[in-house]
């Protein structure tokens, strides 16, 4: 793939972390257009969310806006929040001053109302928390009833297959090292196994309605020849849902 990911357990004496600020410009224009982000979470995401013209949408980790800009061409009212200040001033540079850009973290509660927003985004944000309780119970709170919550995590079967010494169905922390555009950083993510993750969803009140394994999006076979051997490639990477608030 276009990112570069070692094991780091075990093999680095960094601290892991989830602090993006060191590494935001760098991160950036790797996912640009990269694979992993640009050719397949992303366009997943736009997928799942169909028609957006008009719904307020809450872009969860927006980092430096593509998402939020994909989504606002689109024609929704867009809010994004991020814990990295650096990530927002590379929001708001790419959508100019009048975007909705705020820094908030998950694990505290979120500046909105009740009822905010008709969906809310989080891609390849929730495998960085120890525990979903709260921040799931905050999301379903500033969603309308009906509000959508469309969800992409590192695929636990992945995992799995990365460490196949480890206990699938033991909800734990690990660390993995990539490097964005040349740099290097150690990330601490989390992993649950299927049944933790569906579960942690319906407990906050979301009703499962789509789970997904997509396929990446048109041009990725042409781009990345070596990784999407033909046209019709799939691969395994990350897991998405679309969880509605009851």
């Amino acid at each position: 793939m276009s990112i570069d990911r070692v094991h780091a357990s075990g093999s680095s004496d960094r601290t892991p972390t989830t602090d993006y600020d060191g590494f935001a410009e760098a991160y950036a224009a790797e996912t640009e257009s990269s694979l992993l982000n640009g050719y397949y979470a992303r366009p997943a995401i736009l997928d799942l969310a169909g028609d957006v013209a008009g719904r307020r949408v809450l872009d969860v980790g927006c980092g430096a806006g593509p998402l939020f800009e994909a989504l606002r061409d689109r024609g929704a009212d867009v809010t994004g929040i991020d814990p990295s200040a650096k990530m927002l001033e590379l929001a708001g540079r790419r959508l100019g001053d009048g975007a909705a850009l705020l820094q908030a973290d998950l694990n505290d509660p979120l500046p909105f109302p009740d009822d905010a927003f008709d969906d809310a985004v989080a891609c390849l944000v929730l495998h960085y928390l120890e525990d979903w309780t709260a921040p799931l119970a905050e999301l379903r709170r500033v969603l309308v009833p009906g509000g959508r919550l469309i969800a992409a995590v590192n695929h636990p079967f992945i995992y799995k297959v990365a460490y196949p010494d480890r206990d699938y169905f033991a909800t734990h922390e690990y660390a993995e090292e990539y490097t964005f555009s040349g740099q290097s950083a150690v990330l601490k993510l989390w992993h649950r196994p299927l049944p933790a993750i569906t579960g942690a969803f319906t407990e906050a009140g979301f009703r499962i309605a789509v789970v997904s394994e997509p396929r990446p999006a048109p041009g990725a076979h042409e781009r990345f020849p070596d990784e999407v051997k033909t046209p019709d490639s799939a691969f395994l990477c990350f897991l998405f849902f679309v969880l509605e608030a009851a």
